[in-house]
Formats: structure tokens, C-alpha cells, sequence
């Protein structure tokens, strides 16, 4: 008898989260090309003027899309306000000078810091170490410190590398600055011999475009803050070791060792306080609302520079509005009554192109437990076609990234989620561990997969063409496409959010850190 009952409150609980899940598919109709056109025609307007974090632009688009939430009635996500305030920091160079011998040299002419490591001091040299191009690898037996001691001193590399070792690598930026010729490692291997600074004699000088004296933004303080790092044109290098060439090569050739010089730095650089923001909203579920579904994009791009605004429609102005979108969705939904049975957090994040800072910050400093989480879907590129996609299919595909990650229910989930909506082509080439574009890094899921929170990131693909370019403009969406990818992650949500249980985390992480 008690077997018959619990078989039967099986059977009325399934059949009472399939009606709930096809009360809220039924509000996909809200997800349609004009409304997310609407909302895109705003984020990507010139009045955004590119959206880049900490700027003005940033924070009108969070302004907009705050208002929105409250609009559609969902409740403000970060206590009683709808965004969480992150603090970005960015440095001004105010004074900069270097003199040899009692000669100054001339800013962008003959001379450039590195704004990152470089600060406020003035610091005097007796002598300068030349080491050749400054190179350290074991692997090759290369070792251009052996019988120099640079121990409190400046040394004098040369940019790039001897015959045999790489100036570049493949893979991007990590491949990069692991390679034993890159400025990165070349700095590291003069920190590691004891070395106060670093001048590199460059021959990017004169500079034809006007060096920043304001630096990068940045969330934490560099490790490498304090040790001096310069780029010297051939002139200053010329005055420091008592030599008259005109070409870098040539040095290669002087004998490497102390050269006796007055070197004398002088740096002033101050700190401002900036912040960014994520904008966050909820809708509340209701017999397990103390469980969360996530639904992202960043909102951020690359801003203004002169009188030239990157619009950043697609990237990510598309996966923004699809998340507006589908809120958009789920609010009517639970106007009339069809709220869905977990919390769905709307969260769209800035700094994403400075290094998935919004997220970043979110996950070190979480609103809602992400323990609690069972799941986080992030939007970042919807809205194109990947221009070296030669299928097909160009009109109806969109690539997954996660589906054999950290749950193995994602896959299956997703793939009846879209053959019930879209039924669009689902490619999963961009989860291949070797991916040399290394695409499961590179967007605000990866910050929730970190943390052990399934994740499906979905993306158009486009690496060339417009992306990170003022021409990505909205005129280049395909809104009908868009609207395909929009409607099939949230038949996905719908899913996810009124299923019995939490995804299983049940996969070992196959992706190495970022």
C-alpha cells in the first residue's frame, strides 16, 4: 500500500512539473526579433558610447537595463538596489623623466614606462648591467645571466629573442607570455635574478601614436608593482653604454657585463578610485525558491576612443538583450500566475572585456549561494553568423560550450529543450579541450564552472569579421536568428527551473584553469 502511494506522488509530481514547465513555455511567444531589436537599438545606440567599464557609457547602459528589471516588476537583486557596485582602479602617469649622464630624454620620443608596474619615486644608477636579450631557458640551455651579478641594479635587455628562440606563441596570451622571449618572461627572469628594473631597448621609437599616460584598469593590485620597467629607443641605449649604432642588431654583438652611467628615473603616478557595476534582478520561485538559476551576459564593451565608438551590438549587446528578453518572459509569466518553481537571477555583468571582472567579483562575492545554484546560462554572441561557418546551417545554429561539463542532465536537457522550441543546430565543437581559441575561458560562465556551477554558454561563433571592431553595429544582426537562439535556452530555463531536483554535479572538470 505505501509503495502504491509513493509511486502515485511520483506520477502527480511529474505531471505537476510538466504543466508548470508548459505554463511557462507558453510565454516564449513575449521573446520575439522586434522586442529584442528594441532593446538592442538602446544598448548599442551611440548614447551607450561603446559601454566600456567604468565609464560613463557603463554606467548608462546599467541605468537602462536597472530600469528595465523594475519595469517588468522583478525585484532588485543586490538587497534594494539593482546592481552591485565593484571597485576598479586605473593610474595616471603625472611626471615621467629619464636622464643618463645628465641628458633627459624626451616621452614617446626616446622613452615609455609601463604604467602597471612603474611607481612614484626617483631612483639613481651608477651603472647599468647589459645581459643581451635578456633570455632564461632551461629547456634550450639559454642563459643570458651566467657570471652577472644584477643583484639591486638596472639591467639593459634587447627586444626579441637570439636565432632559435620564438618571439611569439600560439594559444593566446597565456601561450604568449610563458614564451621565454616575451616581455612577461623577460621581466620575470630579471625579478627572479634580484634585478630592480628592466630597460629594453625597443625599436618602436619615435612612437607614431601617442603612448597613454593612463594606464589600464585593474582590479587588483600587480604583483610586479614597483619594479621598473621601461622602453628605450636606441638613443638612450647608444648614451648609456658609451656606443654609436643605429640598429638593434648590433648590440647583440657588444660583450654583456656592468657599464659605468648615471642613470637617474623619475615617475609620479597617483590612483583613481573607479567602479563598475552588474546589474541584477530576481524573479522569485515558489516551492523551491531557495534554489537559483542564473541567466547571463555582459553588458560591457570597448568603449570610445576619439571620436570612434565601438557599438558592440553583438558582443555583447545581443546575449544582454536575450537576457532581458527571456526576463522579460518569465515576468509575464508570473503576472498571471505561472511563477516558475526556483528563483531565476537575471544578472548581466561588466568587465567582461578587461578580463570577466563583473563575474569574477559576483563569484568571490556571491548574492545568493552558489551552492544553491543550480545552474547558470550565459548568452555572450547570439546574434551574428560565424562568417567561417561553411555549413549549411548558417541560419539556424548556435555553438554550446559545457554540455559534457560538470552535469552530465545538461546535455540531454538542453538538446530536448531545443528540439521542442528551435530545434536549431547545436555544435559542440568549442568544447574540445584543445580549442586553440580557448572559447571556455573566454566569457562569464567560466567564473560560475570555477566554482563547480554547471554551465551552458551559447555564442554565434564570430572571431573574425567585426568582432572588437566599431563596425560591430546593429544593422549586422539577424534578429530572426537571434530570436531562434533567445527562445531555445529559455525553453532550456523553463526546464531547469521546475525540474524535481538540482543538476547532478557529477563530471570531474576536464578544462585546466584559466
Amino acid at each position: 500500500m505505501k509503495k502504491s502511494i509513493w509511486i502515485l506522488m511520483l506520477l502527480v509530481s511529474s505531471i505537476t512539473f510538466a504543466q508548470k514547465t508548459e505554463d511557462l513555455i507558453k510565454y516564449s511567444k513575449v521573446i520575439t526579433a522586434d522586442a529584442l531589436k528594441a532593446k538592442l537599438s538602446v544598448i548599442a545606440s551611440a548614447e551607450m558610447e561603446g559601454r566600456e567599464t567604468a565609464s560613463p557609457g557603463q554606467k548608462k547602459a546599467a541605468a537602462y537595463i536597472a530600469s528595465e528589471f523594475k519595469r517588468m516588476g522583478l525585484k532588485p537583486g543586490n538587497g534594494d538596489s539593482y546592481q552591485q557596485i565593484y571597485p576598479v582602479y586605473q593610474d595616471v602617469l603625472t611626471e615621467k623623466n629619464i636622464a643618463v649622464n645628465g641628458q633627459s630624454f624626451a616621452w614617446d620620443t626616446d622613452f615609455t614606462f609601463s604604467l602597471q608596474t612603474i611607481i612614484t619615486g626617483k631612483w639613481d644608477f651608477s651603472n647599468v648591467v647589459f645581459v643581451g636579450y635578456g633570455i632564461v631557458d632551461d629547456s634550450k640551455g639559454i642563459n643570458d645571466y651566467t657570471g652577472l651579478d644584477v643583484k639591486g641594479k638596472m639591467v639593459l635587455v634587447l627586444e626579441g629573442s637570439s636565432a632559435g628562440v620564438p618571439t611569439m606563441g600560439q594559444g593566446g596570451n597565456r601561450a604568449f607570455n610563458a614564451n621565454t622571449a616575451s616581455p612577461m618572461s623577460k621581466m620575470r627572469a630579471a625579478i627572479a635574478k634580484g634585478a630592480t628594473g628592466i630597460l629594453t631597448v625597443s625599436s618602436n621609437f619615435p612612437r607614431k601614436v601617442a603612448t597613454e599616460t593612463k594606464g589600464s584598469m585593474y582590479l587588483k593590485k600587480n604583483d610586479a608593482a614597483g619594479f621598473l620597467m621601461a622602453n628605450i629607443s636606441t638613443a638612450v641605449a647608444n648614451t648609456i653604454l658609451g656606443k654609436s649604432v643605429s640598429n638593434i642588431n648590433d648590440f647583440a654583438s657588444f660583450n654583456k657585463g656592468d657599464y659605468p652611467t648615471t642613470l637617474s628615473i623619475t615617475a609620479t603616478k597617483t590612483t583613481n578610485n573607479l567602479e563598475s557595476s552588474n546589474v541584477i534582478a530576481y524573479l522569485p520561485g515558489t516551492d523551491k525558491k531557495d534554489e537559483y538559476l542564473f541567466l547571463t551576459g555582459h553588458y560591457d564593451h570597448l568603449g570610445k576612443k576619439g571620436n570612434v565608438i565601438w557599438y558592440g551590438a553583438d558582443d555583447d549587446g545581443s546575449g544582454t538583450v536575450g537576457v532581458m528578453q527571456m526576463a522579460e518572459a518569465f515576468s509575464a509569466a508570473a503576472k498571471a500566475g505561472k511563477s516558475p518553481r526556483r528563483t531565476i537571477v537575471f544578472m548581466t555583468v561588466s568587465g567582461e572585456e578587461k578580463g570577466l571582472w563583473g563575474s569574477q567579483y559576483y563569484s568571490e562575492h556571491p548574492i545568493f549561494p552558489l551552492e544553491k545554484t543550480t545552474a547558470d546560462l550565459n548568452t555572450d554572441m547570439i546574434g551574428r553568423v560565424d562568417t567561417e561557418r561553411k555549413l549549411g546551417d548558417t541560419l539556424s545554429y548556435v555553438y554550446v560550450i559545457g554540455h559534457d561539463k560538470l552535469s552530465s542532465e545538461l546535455v540531454t536537457i538542453n538538446e530536448d529543450a531545443n528540439k521542442k522550441s528551435s530545434n536549431i543546430t547545436l555544435d559542440y565543437k568549442y568544447d574540445d579541450p584543445n580549442d586553440k581559441n580557448m572559447i571556455y575561458y573566454r566569457s562569464d560562465h567560466y567564473n560560475f564552472a570555477r566554482k563547480g556551477v554547471p554551465i551552458l554558454f551559447f555564442y554565434d561563433g564570430m572571431l573574425l569579421a567585426d568582432y572588437h571592431q566599431p563596425t560591430d553595429t546593429i544593422e549586422k544582426i539577424n534578429f530572426d536568428l537571434m530570436q531562434k537562439r533567445t527562445v531555445m535556452v529559455y525553453y532550456t530555463a523553463c526546464e531547469i527551473a521546475n525540474r524535481d531536483e538540482m543538476l547532478k554535479r557529477d563530471i570531474p572538470l576536464n578544462m585546466p584553469s584559466r
